[in-house]
């Protein structure tokens, strides 16, 4: 069976007025998808941010073995 697409214009009204319509189960299933966008967008937005080429695997463990060398002459 081929799978159709269909294309209609609806301003943010309209789409309330259709989900309102829903069953609660299909609103709750919809809120989640929309939750999982929100939060891929947002965890996007901050990967995004924090990406850089100057940092590589050396220099992390470098910087993790320093603070952990700290720790431990603190606790002696």
């Amino acid at each position: 069976m081929k799978a159709e697409t269909f294309s209609i214009s609806l301003n943010f009204n309209q789409i309330l007025d259709l989900v309102r319509q829903l069953p609660i189960k299909e609103k709750i299933k919809l809120s989640k998808e929309l939750e999982k966008e929100a939060i891929n967008s947002q965890l996007t937005t901050i990967l995004t941010a924090f990406n850089t080429n100057e940092l590589d695997e050396d220099t992390i463990n470098e910087e993790v073995e320093a603070v952990r060398t700290d720790l431990y002459a603190k606790e002696k």
